[in-house]
């Protein structure tokens, strides 16, 4: 282990969005209460996030550095200000965007120069960092921020492209070699895996991969074992589960902010919640990234209203941009204490432990899974992008903790036309807060999967002890 008078010294670069950033500050503070030196290097206009989100965490706060660096907006192409992946103006932007990350290699090598890290973890959109990293003769390690589900699934899909031997887009096939007879459909299929340029991008990302010393997860070995054993064994990665990370956040200033302000004062929503029924209440949120049309924001209000469910629903909108043209008219007035909307930023790991919260309406990006059956919410899957498609087979077809909306078609986050239909979502709340058997047995499965998450980050838990393993074999390296 990392001795007080010699600390390992771990280097972090997190991709430039909210979805990456927050799971690898909480990593930086899980090495650190290892008595680990962390630093992390990220932009001038990110830092001021991270930094909020160490200094919350004063017990190992003067364990973790900050070192910033300047992203090439204008040099690359991309508007003034566009640092962080939330921020660019339309899905044209992302390969401009990825690009411009390729320009930070020279400072990077700066800061390794530098600093002199033990090692090196990057998210898996920089894989140029092996380069640097060889260069040095630092290990590098990647940190996708997705389950071993997702990482096995789509593995199993570049090496065998089911997708291309059926004859049309809605004919379903079954992912080859993956664990379990897991069935996906063309139109599920992430566009990129048909898009020359996203494509050798992703060939470059598994090729580096492959060099690299091996893959940090955010997961925990009880939640799917037969992928983990699969992708090291099968696949042949050498990979540590460490998860869930959004566990090593203690106090509740910590869950409060992970990255970014709350759009709402803890007092009101803390109040709202106490005043409901244990199990009584729908949570719905789907990520910083997700951008619906008025429209599909008006099928969701609708959805919830005819369902006669209390919810919280948060919304990417300020009053400012016109909730009088995506609500129905008096739908704020009708929810008078029946519904709570928070325009923004929520504190969503905290909301999610509330009692009352008796299911979860989800974009299935990974973090929000993962902090769901952390808190042992089952529910409500509505995938968008991503490999968020891949998560929701995971939680509905191998752990059967959920109940899909019925979302067909993957999107590019900024371009979603499959429009779901209010009377889909109201069946699908409904059925998830019905007091059945079978939904009851789900329940009693999610909180199962909540207490084994908790136990694996506790001393003598598998993910605790695969974090020693790491850090011991670290030491050994150097």
């Amino acid at each position: 282990m990392s001795t007080e008078h010699d600390p390992l010294h771990i280097l972090l670069f997190p991709f430039l969005a909210h979805g990456h950033m927050i799971p690898m500050v909480d990593m930086a503070k899980l090495f650190a209460s290892k008595g680990v030196k962390v630093t992390i290097i990220t932009t001038l206009a990110n830092a001021p996030f991270i930094s909020k989100a160490i200094e919350n965490s004063k017990a190992h706060s003067n364990m973790i550095n900050i070192q910033t660096i300047k992203f090439p907006c204008v040099e690359a192409g991309l508007p003034e200000g566009c640092e962080n992946a939330h921020l660019i103006p339309s899905p044209d932007y992302v390969p401009v965007f990825l690009k411009a990350t390729e320009l930070l290699q020279e400072p990077f090598e700066q800061h390794l120069s530098q600093q002199k890290p033990d090692c090196v973890i990057t998210d898996m959109f920089f894989p140029w960092t092996t380069d640097s990293c060889e260069k040095f003769r630092v290990p590098r390690i990647v940190f996708h921020g997705i389950s071993f589900f997702s990482l096995t699934a789509n593995e199993c899909m570049h090496r065998y492209q089911p997708y291309k031997n059926v004859s049309s887009d809605s004919e379903s096939f079954v992912i080859p070699n993956l664990p379990g007879e897991i069935k996906m459909t063309r139109l599920q299929v992430p566009e990129f895996l048909n898009i020359d340029e996203f494509e050798e991008r992703f060939k470059k990302i598994k090729e580096c991969d492959g060099k690299s010393y091996g893959v940090v997860v955010n997961s925990f070995y009880e939640l799917e074992k037969n992928f983990a054993d699969y992708y090291r064994e099968v696949i042949g990665m050498r990979a540590w589960h460490i998860g869930p990370l959004s566990l090593c956040n203690n106090e509740k200033e910590e869950k409060i902010y992970r990255g970014k302000e709350a759009s709402i004062d803890e007092h009101d929503w803390q109040r709202w919640l106490d005043s409901k029924e244990a199990c009584s209440v729908v949570y719905v949120c789907f990520g910083s990234m997700a951008n619906f049309s008025d429209h599909q924001l008006r099928e969701i209000a609708m959805g919830l209203e005819t369902s006669g469910q209390q919810f919280i629903w948060v919304v990417g909108r300020s009053k400012e941009d016109g909730a009088a043209e995506w609500l129905p008219e008096g739908f704020e007035k009708r929810m008078e204490g029946k519904g709570l909307i928070i325009r923004g930023w929520a504190p969503q790991v905290l909301i999610l432990e509330h009692e009352a919260i008796g299911a979860f309406v989800t974009h299935c990006g990974w973090n929000s899974t993962l902090e769901a059956i952390t808190a042992g919410v089952p529910m409500v899957t509505w995938p968008v992008s991503s490999e968020q498609f891949y998560n929701e087979k995971l939680v509905i077809e191998v752990l059967k903790i959920g109940v899909p909306v019925g979302v067909k078609k993957w999107a590019a986050f900024a371009a979603i036309d499959d429009i779901i239909k209010w009377d889909a979502i109201e069946k699908a709340v409904k059925n998830l807060m019905a007091k059945e058997k079978a939904i009851e047995e789900m329940r009693s499965k999610t909180k199962v999967f909540s207490k084994l998450a908790r136990r694996a980050v506790e001393e003598g838990g598998s993910s605790s002890s695969d974090l020693n393993a790491l850090i011991d074999e670290l030491v050994l390296l150097r």
